[in-house]
């Protein structure tokens, strides 16, 4: 914790900043005063376009305000900005590894860029390897390493030079929990020693690791406060709602319509239901409601609510197919890579209507999985059943049953939306009355209206990600296949995502999902969770926390099974070897 008397580590008065001009001129941030305390972890927290990374790049001298004024460090950013960068570390959303050096290359080469002198790298290195636990990879290709290795080894490169202020751009964005859990022992490290750390992170529950959260909307501050300080103003508003029959996403449906309820998401064997101020508990037959402690999350909705009011799709959902078996079908799946065997040996059926999931820690192998289901990848060996059509055999068929939404964001940038719509559509074959029904549908369910003149790399992430669920249903797949969808999506973003999935789900819809986000696996109906290319273990959300349950943790979240799951199978696999 900061010392009484510590001048803070960022001061702004005023700033504000603008990017494009004319019609397309944006504020990014809004004469936006704080302090952000010294010696301390603070979270930069808010919806997409909030002005978080602006905020940091202003920071790291990247970007120049356009009014106001920035301190960092005690010093002026506009007088000062060569002696400062000297003294923070920067970490952006994609830090510039060069995958094709090795571990050690990285580490030598943004030595000699940070200036740190020959005589003191050996030790330095020494211990960033330690404490990022990248000492046996060395010599390993930066390409060749997992997600969260490579975020690893990027903040490594970033505290070569050990700063007074650290600033990371959501570091932990698409990388698994435990990667996640191993950042953060770094971060909460290096606050201890007195390094300043500001981190913006998508994650809500992140938000109980900083000292200090500033939540921002818009450009503009919403809050800003301890965790515990903020959750605390909303002090019995927050309940576990369960119902004796329906199931939790029934009951989650059944609540999100009602006035009285600003927010409801599955968590565990219930629903969580954050009250709308001044609202009461409604009245609803078999239903219990138990008081339970405000989150953060709770507090993220409840602010930004004020502002974005929430909205819930209504729209038909795609039409499902028929048949009453299996609707994918997948055994004994293998596939290598040269000699590496990255799935080995996979089985799993998935029903129509079921929303199924598919975790692992980076390197796991459910991405190479899910792309020989999509069909982007051939199977070595197994039998992969999609629609009732063979994947090996009838690749064409097979894909035709199939909307996709890629990892990372798979449109055409340089096209604007309305062109992706017509691409898209032309590309599945939709033409005449359909064609034009389903681009209206499209355009309306998913708000693109104010967005079909921009290109797509220009929209915001959140609508970059309908746009992509919009291209993928345009044709009515009975199938959708969703890679990491919501990566670096907004939470209130998110939730909206997962009120269109269920009701797609609910219409019988099959929906196969990958996630990093331990929340969005309680949304599924089953999963499969894989470690080191193997299924580790199966069945719904409810078997899998059973699995993990020991005296130490008798209640474990979906993020508790993950890590203690994987953990100890992959540490039975290292004593194997």
């Amino acid at each position: 914790m900061a010392e009484p008397g510590l001048r803070p580590a960022l001061r702004l008065s005023g700033v504000s900043k603008c990017f494009g001009g004319g019609r397309r001129r944006v504020a990014a941030l809004r004469d936006l005063s704080l302090a952000v305390p010294a010696a301390r972890i603070t979270g930069l927290l808010g919806p997409d376009a909030a002005g978080k990374t602006t905020l940091l790049r202003l920071a790291a001298g990247l970007l120049k305000p356009d009014a106001g004024r920035l301190e960092v460090l005690g010093l002026d950013a506009a007088r000062d900005m060569r002696r400062i960068q000297l003294r923070i570390g920067y970490m952006p959303q994609r830090f510039g590894l060069y995958e094709d050096l090795s571990v050690q290359e990285n580490l030598d080469l943004y030595a000699q860029l940070q200036g740190v002198p020959p005589a003191q790298r050996p030790a330095r290195y020494a211990e960033l390897l330690r404490l990022t636990a990248l000492g046996p990879f060395g010599a390993r290709r930066a390409g060749k390493l997992s997600g969260g290795m490579k975020q690893k080894l990027g903040l490594a490169c970033a505290l070569l030079r050990i700063p007074e202020l650290l600033l990371l751009d959501e570091p932990t964005v698409g990388v698994d929990p435990i990667s996640r859990r191993e950042l953060w022992t770094i971060i909460a490290a290096l606050r201890d020693r007195g390094v300043s750390v500001v981190i913006s992170t998508a994650y809500l529950g992140e938000a109980e690791h900083c000292d200090e959260v500033v939540l921002l909307d818009a450009g503009s501050l919403l809050a800003q406060g301890s965790p515990g300080h903020l959750a605390g103003e909303l002090s019995g508003r927050c309940f576990a709602v369960r119902h004796a029959t329906f199931s939790r996403r029934s009951l989650q449906q059944q609540l999100l319509a009602l006035p009285g309820i600003a927010d409801a998401r599955l968590q565990g064997t219930e629903v969580r239901a954050l009250l709308a101020a001044g609202a009461k508990v409604p009245a609803m037959n078999d239903v219990t409601w138990q008081q339970v402690a405000p989150e953060f999350a709770d507090v993220f909705v409840d602010r930004l609510q004020a502002h974005r009011p929430r909205r819930t799709s209504t729209k038909v959902a795609p039409r499902a197919i028929a048949s009453g078996g299996p609707v994918l079908q997948v055994s004994r799946l293998n596939r290598y890579f040269g000699s590496f065997h990255a799935v080995q040996d996979v089985s799993f059926e998935v029903a129509r209507g079921e929303v199924f999931g598919l975790l692992g820690a980076n390197g796991a192998g459910k991405t190479t999985t899910f792309c020989m289901l999509c069909g982007l990848l051939p199977a070595s060996s197994g039998t992969l059943r999609v629609a009732g059509q063979d994947l090996r055999t009838a690749p064409a068929e097979a894909r035709r049953q199939i909307g996709y939404v890629a990892q990372r964001f798979a449109l055409y940038g340089n096209l604007s939306v309305s062109q992706n719509l017509d691409f898209f559509a032309a590309a599945y074959g939709l033409s005449g009355i359909r064609l034009r029904a389903r681009r209206e549908w499209a355009v309306e369910e998913f708000e693109l209206v104010s967005f079909l003149a921009m290109n797509a790399a220009d929209i915001p992430l959140g609508y970059k990600q309908r746009l992509a669920l919009a291209c993928a249903l345009l044709h009515e797949p009975p199938i959708l296949f969703l890679d990491e969808p919501t990566s670096g999506v907004d939470p209130l973003a998110r939730s909206e995502f997962w009120q269109r999935i269920n009701q797609y789900a609910s219409a019988g819809t099959t929906v196969l999902v990958t996630t990093h986000f331990m929340d969005e696996a309680e949304y599924c109906d089953r999963l499969v969770l894989m470690s080191q290319g193997r299924v580790l273990a199966a069945g719904t959300p409810a078997d899998i926390r059973a699995r993990a349950t020991t005296p130490e943790t008798p209640e474990p979240t979906m993020e508790d099974a993950f890590i203690g799951l994987i953990t100890a199978a992959e540490a039975d696999l290292r004593r194997a070897a």
